[in-house]
């Protein structure tokens, strides 16, 4: 069950210095929402705390709340290991584990989480998410062979199937495809049209284009100057943000004028 997200007054600290002020947002369930804005906005920074993985910064801190269907994902009783089942990240660079096959990568996070599972329901979850992130084709008949033996856009499409085996309800992207060749861009963006129906998806990127066809809302996120902390800008339905957004700045932004 894909879940809804509530970030309200969130302000991200590494040690004393304010990386990103005061954001407040509302994320729908079963949709894709893209965050965009020059580097060093906070973009990517923002993304992680969703699912507090960059807490494994030294001194990285928050303020305010980000809640997952209601339940603060800060709450001194929440288990950020549990947040990270509940809320997958995928990364800019495809990373599967070298040393790994492509069913073992596949198992690896249900594993990690001490999940106890049967040779026979270890398969079936193998298939299901191959199958689910667009790839049981074409690696089916290799599943021993290292995860490192595939083609880029492979390896980032088993990355997805990696994160969607320990089922989680939301999904983070950051700059999936920013390392991908054009047609293994268009797989993934079709891959994520699909997974849509089933999760919550953010995803960071720079590609303005890509955000327009994946995303039903966009959020431009800025910063003033160096040192200053990246801030949101301004949130609304995708089509309105590119055709007409509330702010100049945004406008500059999509239309290639800066960033």
């Amino acid at each position: 069950m894909a879940q809804r997200i509530e970030v309200k007054d969130l302000n991200i600290f590494y040690g004393s210095f304010r990386a990103v002020a005061d954001v407040s947002m509302h994320i729908a369930p079963r949709s894709v929402t893209a965050l965009i804005g020059p580097s060093g906005c906070g973009k990517s920074t923002f993304l992680r705390t969703l699912n507090r993985m960059h807490e494994v910064i030294p001194g990285a801190r928050v303020e305010g709340t980000v809640e997952v269907d209601g339940t603060d994902l800060y709450g001194a009783d929440v288990d950020p290991v549990a947040v990270r089942r509940q809320v997958g990240m995928v990364f800019q660079r495809p990373n599967p584990f070298p040393t790994m096959s492509i069913a073992e990568n596949v198992l690896a996070g249900v594993r990690l989480n001490n999940r106890r599972i049967s040779k026979t329901d270890a398969a079936d979850l193998v298939e299901q998410s191959l199958t689910h992130a667009n790839l049981w084709t074409e690696v089916k008949d290799r599943l021993d062979r290292p995860g490192s033996s595939l083609s880029g856009g492979q390896q980032q499409r088993l990355c997805i199937a990696r994160a969607i085996a320990v089922k989680p309800q939301v999904l983070l992207m950051d700059e999936p495809c920013s390392a991908l060749d054009p047609i293994s861009t268009l797989a993934i963006e079709d891959l994520i049209a699909e997974l849509k129906d089933d999760y919550t998806i953010v995803i960071v990127t720079h590609n303005m284009q890509q955000a327009a066809r994946v995303s039903e809302k966009t959020a431009f996120f800025n910063v003033e100057g160096t040192g200053k902390p990246g801030r949101l800008i301004e949130m609304d339905d995708t089509r309105t943000m590119f055709s007409s957004p509330s702010q100049k700045a945004t406008e500059d932004y999509i239309s290639g004028r800066f960033g």
